[in-house]
């Protein structure tokens, strides 16, 4: 544990953390108290309302997620940080062209976040690095860090530290990087002070709720995550409901959309690290390129990629669904499309077999169906 200090280490502490975390690539590194108790009743709600779908981690540890200290005993405070992962080489124009490419039915189209290396092992790293930092200075300390990981209420910490605020899509926004960021936490028995939280930007700006392909976001802060894409070829294990398919285009894994729309995304800045530079032109593939994959190739070109988790049989099931829906998209009948669907017809997995099937009754059906 760490020896006691006085009130002036700590804040001289707080500093040294803050700047060792931008030295190690971090946007922003902020403190915040453990106190979430005005979270709870709206988490609890949210649970309660099934809009968790199967993500049953999340209602698993119910409210321990919004009590640190109960997930790490003896934590005082948490080290938020935060990284901006939008590529290196970004054009200047990049919202614009991934809407253009959402336009294309023969284009898959990757959430950004994921074109590059696996984020987990990026930030849980750095963030081990910088814990080490702190205590080669202060001697040994309890912490544990996350990111995106066990019961952590990631938005509300980062809110609370004033990393920036919670947008009406449940992103954390910043005045300065929009959403392109990661979210990493640091808890800590450290009695550092605490930093204050910003307040909201988002005015009467609705354009996140107005574009969402699926409608999952219900209202200003309110997320039905059975609606939502990223939650559909992510986190959904089985089918992807019928009714839904139509609806996620050719967004293959995740969705971008309430993000390219924001006003803010213009400040979105270009990662300081090449981890997250595009890997095997996850930002230019087309469907059958990517559907054409075995599932040794999925694993050997995916290895290090946050895309590996899903696993090859669903990766064909989100493919499938995009290559179906180029059928309402100019693409109808394609002979290419057809061909490659057929030859998976026989997939040894019911939920792709199924989900290939749903795609040629698209190509053989009506063009207007």
């Amino acid at each position: 544990m760490l020896q006691e200090k006085t009130s002036f280490d700590m804040a001289s502490l707080a500093l040294s953390v803050k700047q060792w975390g931008r030295e190690l690539g971090f946007a922003d590194v902020r403190i915040a108290d453990i106190d979430l108790s005005h979270i709870e009743q709206g988490f609890q709600a949210w649970l309660d309302a099934g809009y968790h779908g199967e993500m049953d981690y999340m209602a698993a540890h119910g409210i321990k997620r919004t009590r640190p200290a109960e997930l790490v005993p003896g934590t005082l405070r948490v080290i938020t940080a935060r990284m901006d992962y939008l590529p290196q080489n970004a054009q200047e124009n990049w919202r614009a062209r991934e809407f253009s490419r959402l336009a294309e039915p023969g284009e898959a189209v990757v959430s950004v976040y994921a074109r590059g290396r696996d984020y987990h092992k990026v930030l849980r790293g750095r963030l081990q690095r910088l814990a080490d930092r702190i205590a080669a200075t202060a001697g040994q300390f309890g912490y544990r860090v996350f990111t995106d990981s066990a019961p952590v209420m990631e938005v509300g910490l980062a809110e609370k530290s004033g990393l920036g605020w919670r947008g009406k899509h449940t992103l954390l926004l910043n005045r300065d990087a929009g959403s392109m960021f990661f979210l990493g936490e640091m808890y800590t028995d450290l009695p550092l002070p605490v930093d204050a939280p910003v307040t909201s930007h988002c005015g009467q700006c609705s354009a996140c709720i107005d574009v969402c392909p699926t409608q999952a976001i219900l209202g200003p802060y309110r997320l039905d995550a059975r609606r939502c894409i990223s939650y559909l070829t992510i986190e959904l294990k089985g089918s992807i409901p019928p009714e839904l398919r139509p609806l996620i285009g050719n967004r293959v894994l995740g969705c971008d959309d309430c993000q390219l729309v924001c006003p803010w995304n213009k400040f979105a800045q270009r990662s300081g690290t090449a981890d997250f530079d595009v890997r095997h032109g996850l930002d230019d593939a087309t469907l059958l390129d990517l559907f054409a994959w075995s599932e040794e190739e999925f694993s050997q070109r995916l290895e290090g990629s946050a895309i590996r988790r899903i696993g090859h049989e669903r990766w064909l099931r989100n493919l499938a669904v995009g290559l179906g829906n180029a059928a309402r998209g100019g693409m109808h009948g394609d002979r290419d499309i057809v061909a490659a669907l057929t030859a998976r017809g026989n997939h040894s997995s019911p939920v792709v077999r199924e989900h290939v099937a749903w795609a040629l009754a698209r190509h053989a059906g009506s063009e207007n169906q």
